[in-house]
């Protein structure tokens, strides 16, 4: 009698024993994917709307590290990210001429707009030259706020300087170093014009003082055409990057469901981004 209770008591120790160990034993990890983005992406809230669904068809939590365009190409040659999401064709292809991303794929456009205050003491106001703004804008008593950062925006803005063949007195540039929400809001503060993608200035515009808010002032030029385009890192150059979950997602936003996404996504009731095809 005493053995059987004996191995009765034993039988359910050892299965208290397994239940514990069941329950301590980690969950299996969730499969995630490092993607370094520009900060308009996050700033406009495109990625909010994509973000969730993907994971909710595939499992796969993207982890997105906003960044300027320079600096998120930076992540993919340090090994940083599993692809990047950037917007400067010119610094794109050198990252993959220099072998460390495969390919771009180019996914949606949107433009950018050149911003200031509604008093307009450059007078572009309905230019749609934007080289022709900056000339305007350098012999002007007005401010120019730059991002400084080095990002596919201010890649752009050095550009447009050097085509116009001038640039800013110095009493009238200010360089922030910072994403495009926190020079918006320079911007804004100091009444002054910037150059910004449409889609986070309609997200962001501040104040609230309509009086006060910055409006465009030039648009509709082709050299403010702004394409997005996703590049996944070479695995051999970085053999620990999740190739196959950065191939998942650039697959899964060219499908039917995430252009749809992007389509209709909208920003004070304007549609803002446009799916292209592979250039």
């Amino acid at each position: 009698m005493k053995a059987v209770l004996l191995s009765s008591v034993l039988r359910v120790i050892l299965v208290l024993v397994v239940c514990f160990a069941v329950s301590v034993l980690p969950c299996s990890a969730q499969e995630v994917v490092k993607m370094s983005t520009t900060t308009s992406l996050l700033d406009n809230g495109l990625l909010d709307a994509l973000l969730p669904v993907f994971k909710a068809s595939t499992g796969i939590e993207v982890h997105a590290i906003a960044r300027g365009t320079g600096a998120a190409i930076l992540d993919g040659r340090d090994g940083n990210a599993d692809l990047i999401f950037v917007h400067a064709r010119e610094l794109e292809e050198q990252f993959i001429a220099d072998g460390y991303g495969l390919k771009r794929c180019p996914i949606m456009y949107n433009d950018f707009v050149l911003v200031g205050p509604q008093q307009d003491p450059a007078a572009i106001n309905g230019l749609n030259d934007i080289v022709a703004a900056f000339c305007k804008l350098a012999s002007s008593p007005a401010t120019f706020v730059s991002r400084g950062d080095e990002s596919g925006t201010h890649f752009l803005e050095k550009k447009l300087w050097k085509e116009a063949n001038t640039q800013m007195p110095a009493a009238g540039y200010l360089s922030v170093g910072q994403g495009m929400a926190r020079t918006l809001l320079v911007a804004f503060e100091k009444q002054a014009y910037t150059l910004v993608d449409r889609a986070t200035f309609l997200n962001l515009n501040q104040g609230d003082d309509e009086t006060s808010h910055l409006v465009i002032h030039c648009e509709g030029d082709k050299k403010m055409h702004n394409i997005y385009t996703l590049i996944a890192v070479n695995p051999k150059m970085h053999p620990h990057v999740n190739l196959a979950a950065a191939e998942k997602f650039i697959t899964w936003i060219k499908s039917a469901p995430a252009l749809k996404i992007i389509t209709e996504f909208k920003v004070a009731n304007t549609s803002v981004f446009f799916p292209i095809k592979e250039d």
